[in-house]
């Protein structure tokens, strides 16, 4: 189903930061393909679909991107300052709001 709406609404992304179960803890990263900020470091993630959850976006945006799986995440937090995407607000009135979730990879597993 399309929608439309009179007023414009934010753009919501969700973010996984993954971390290792291991002696030595490890935070997983990748590098942009894409611009903004091409070639540089970033969490997975990406833009939620309209039939699912943050938490089934950061899933499914973590597999997409790396190919890893986990069955469960956790928000850390929201964010939603208005000019840290220049990909939107500016050109189309809209915001992006980001949610933070954390997943625990078990290397035993």
């Amino acid at each position: 189903m399309a929608y439309t709406y009179e007023y414009p609404r934010p753009a919501v992304t969700a973010d996984c930061i993954v971390i290792a179960r291991e002696t030595e803890p490890k935070v997983l990263l990748i590098q942009r393909g894409d611009e903004p900020f091409k070639g540089a470091w970033a969490f997975p993630g990406g833009f939620m679909d309209m039939d699912e959850t943050t938490e089934q976006c950061a899933i499914r945006e973590l597999e997409e991107e790396t190919g890893l799986r986990v069955s469960d995440v956790h928000q850390i937090g929201a964010y939603s300052k208005v000019d840290r995407d220049p990909r939107v607000r500016k050109e189309v009135a809209q915001q992006r709001i980001q949610r933070l979730l954390i997943g625990i990879l078990d290397p035993s597993a």
